[in-house]
């Protein structure tokens, strides 16, 4: 393969924020996923004291807290969400004995996301110990931060200036293709806004004129790393 180009919607608003038309792709953020499991003491909601309780839920809540301030600590770039919780025993009178969650951590640059696992590790097990809670935590996914071609990239800013488009450059928060692909050839994405940044939604959107500018640019960057190719044969 001689290069790969990837238009997509940005999933996120800042190109609609800053009335922006074109995304030029400069990396794709890493990823760090967790599963973690608290398990306390079940306990009935009334007779038991509050200093006496293991409530694994509260030992949750106060990770929950603890990841958004380590994602807003490394601000702008970096994203940290706890996306799923399972609570045990789920009844409105039982103090939870058991509760299972998910981290998600993401910034493009591997030693800023090391600093964040080590942040959550060690927050993690503070928040355990004052509680009197036991601890599971793995991590189950890593995905290495993904920095595009720069040939490819000046393609594509290349093509928004041909086109006349308003542009600058950003960086993906999601894993797309292009990630995989740019294990095996020169690669680099285009985006464009969608309407107040929604994504995974069915109300995503995207105005037609938005469509319309990254089909130009991608057309004039594919049409541009061509001839490069050609003329280095």
């Amino acid at each position: 393969m001689g290069a790969y180009f990837e238009a997509h919607i940005e999933q996120g608003p800042i190109l609609e924020d800053e009335g922006k038309d074109i995304g030029i792709v400069t990396d794709a953020q890493g990823q760090r996923w967790y599963e973690i499991k608290f398990t306390g003491v079940e306990a009935h909601a009334g007779p038991t004291p509050m200093k006496t309780r293991k409530d694994a839920l509260l030992g949750a809540a106060r990770v929950v807290d603890l990841v958004n301030k380590i994602g807003l600590d490394r601000s702008p770039l970096a994203c940290a969400t706890v996306g799923m919780m399972q609570i045990h025993p789920n009844s409105r009178n039982v103090i939870p004995g058991e509760v299972f969650f998910t981290v998600d951590f993401r910034h493009p640059d591997d030693a800023v996301l090391a600093d964040m696992d080590k942040a959550l590790r060690e927050g993690v097990e503070k928040i355990a110990k004052d509680i009197g809670l036991q601890i599971e935590l793995e991590q189950i996914f890593y995905y290495a931060p993904v920095p595009f071609d720069k040939s490819c990239v000046d393609a594509v800013r290349m093509g928004a200036e041909l086109g006349g488009f308003s542009a600058r450059e950003i960086v993906s928060g999601a894993g797309h293709d292009a990630c995989y692909l740019a294990q095996v050839c020169p690669t680099a994405m285009i985006f464009i806004p969608c309407v107040d940044g929604i994504s995974h939604n069915e109300i995503e959107e995207v105005h037609k004129h938005w469509s319309d500018a990254g089909g130009q640019v991608l057309l004039h960057a594919v049409l541009a790393k061509a001839d490069e190719t050609v003329m280095q044969k």
